[in-house]
């Protein structure tokens, strides 16, 4: 497929994207069940599988582009969650569920001869799913939210779900698994954070132009404008940080570890700036339920800590570097970003 085929089909994608989350982005505070077949029936969740197994056969770079537009619209819907089973089930030769399939943020308990105890918890839309997808133990797991004996219901400060389920010897299926979930729920939120900022800058943009204050926009005055080029800078830095990590995963078909660490510590620090410079610049109006600026800051604050935290990021970066040694730093790195897609 030539250059300018992608291209056309990544606009193709965006567009029909960005249609549908802008128009289900307006209704948020509807039903989970109202809003969920619109994505579902539109294909989103077969992006990332092959169009021989009838999906969209895209790449991650698509995914990128899609799941950016699902954060600038604040959209209330587990669409990376259900990407990214959706393509681990299909790797995996195990069948999707008729459904929602989420993944889960942490699994604990034991996988026995085809039977799980335990728990899974930071479930996205947990209580929504037909299907979880973990991984314990060198395996990934499909759970059937019906086999759950107790569903606890949790929120993040966004309001999102993020719920914990415990099973008993529930039967599961299972095939061996090297993929790092952790990675690629971090890889999601990195992709939503770009969206996120770059919906959060615009707004306050605007606002400062139309915020009227001794007589002219308050745009106008230098000490705003440098704040907004730092929020600029910020924004930009999280897009091409999330860019390099999901080419990367195309590379290296989905294990891009250094990458997304590096990724999502970048996301996750230039988060304090975006949103504080958001709020500071809006003043009161930012927090009020009627604009459109909370329902972004909320969660980004939110998807900070979710999939990693700065300091777990941190830390596997340094134990990678070290592991490595010093004269081997440079070297990786550049081996790394000189490698070429399959």
């Amino acid at each position: 497929m030539s250059d300018n085929t992608m291209n056309d089909n990544q606009s193709l994608l965006t567009d029909a994207a960005g249609r549908l989350f802008a128009d289900l982005a307006v209704g948020r505070d509807a039903e989970f069940t109202d809003l969920w077949p619109s994505v579902d029936e539109a294909g989103f969740p077969l992006l990332l599988v092959p169009e021989g197994d009838g999906g969209f056969g895209g790449s991650w770079k698509d995914a990128f582009a899609v799941l950016r537009l699902a954060g600038y619209h604040a959209l209330p819907l587990p669409v990376g969650e259900s990407v990214v089973a959706t393509w681990l089930l299909n790797r995996s030769g195990l069948e999707r569920p008729a459904g929602l399939a989420t993944i889960a943020a942490r699994t604990e308990g034991k996988l026995k001869n085809g039977h799980f105890t335990g728990q899974v918890s930071g479930v996205p839309w947990g209580h929504e799913a037909a299907g979880i997808v973990a991984v314990l133990d060198g395996h990934l797991i499909l759970l059937s939210v019906d086999d759950a004996v107790s569903v606890a219901r949790q929120e993040n400060p966004a309001d999102e779900p993020r719920d914990t389920l415990h099973f008993d010897k529930a039967a599961v299926a299972y095939a061996p698994c090297t993929t790092d979930l952790l990675a690629l729920g971090a890889l999601i939120r990195t992709a939503q954070i770009a969206g996120a900022m770059d919906a959060a800058l615009a707004q306050s943009i605007a606002y400062a132009n139309e915020r009227v204050q001794f007589g002219k926009p308050i745009g106008k005055f230098q000490a705003l404008q440098q704040n907004l080029a730092v929020f600029a800078e910020e924004a930009a830095a999280v897009n091409c940080a999330g860019q390099a990590a999901f080419a990367a995963a195309d590379k290296y078909d989905g294990n891009a570890g250094f990458e997304v660490a590096a990724a999502k510590l970048r996301a996750n620090m230039a988060i304090g700036i975006g949103t504080s410079t958001a709020h500071q610049l809006h003043g009161a109006i930012g927090f009020t339920r009627e604009y459109g600026l909370h329902p972004l800051t909320r969660r980004l604050w939110s998807w900070r800590s979710e999939f990693g935290n700065d300091r777990l990021w941190s830390q596997r970066l340094g134990r990678w570097v070290i592991a490595a040694g010093a004269d081997a730093f440079w070297p990786n790195l550049t081996d790394r970003s000189d490698a070429k897609s399959a």
